[in-house]
């Protein structure tokens, strides 16, 4: 028992660093208004990716631990990071209990039935991001930071959040599939 725990905190950190190199070095950003980004990323991937491995709260806590690290390191995210965490550990809060509690996929034997349970995981993690993320967004920069220009920064976010979303989850599910068999032969506990 001590040896797994081990084992999800290790691929936890793993996942973390995972989460921030992809977040960080492989994003497109995109100015905005008032000297406010976003960008166009497969962070949530690897946050999903965490999620469909390890269960939700590992996978989660990697995907917002990376991320969150990103903005810390970068000035002009750096006042997002809270909001970031709070997101991205959402998303593999979903993704997790829906592919590991619902779909079962860890114990389940027919690839096809994980297939569906693994795509429908993945649109629901990054489908309360779509949602959540700009939302969240907005408030979090009209009341907290108090940055007038949160209305003409809503439509970029949504947009950017959507294209990481699909891009995500088609990354994130090719991902799985592709490393499932291999894990699970190699005594993996998935």
């Amino acid at each position: 028992m001590k040896n797994q725990m081990t084992q999800k905190i290790a691929l936890t950190g793993l996942m973390a660093a995972l989460s921030y190199v992809v977040f960080t070095f492989l994003q497109i950003k995109i100015q905005l208004p008032g000297g406010d980004a976003t960008s166009i990323h497969l962070g949530n991937a690897v946050c999903v990716l965490g999620a469909l491995l390890l269960g939700g709260v590992y996978g989660g806590l990697g995907g917002a631990i990376g991320m969150t690290i990103g903005d810390l390191l970068d000035p002009q995210y750096i006042i997002y990071a809270p909001k970031t965490f709070i997101l991205k550990f959402c998303i593999g809060l979903i993704t997790g209990l829906i592919a590991h509690k619902l779909g079962k996929i860890s114990s389940e034997t027919d690839n096809s039935k994980v297939l569906k349970w693994t795509i429908f995981a993945a649109i629901c993690g990054l489908g309360f991001n779509v949602i959540f993320d700009p939302l969240f967004g907005y408030f979090y920069k009209l009341f907290i930071i108090g940055k007038p220009a949160a209305e003409v920064t809503l439509a970029w976010n949504i947009a950017s959040t959507s294209i990481n979303a699909v891009t995500s989850a088609i990354v994130s599910v090719l991902l799985y599939m592709a490393l499932r068999p291999a894990l699970r032969k190699a005594g993996f506990q998935l």
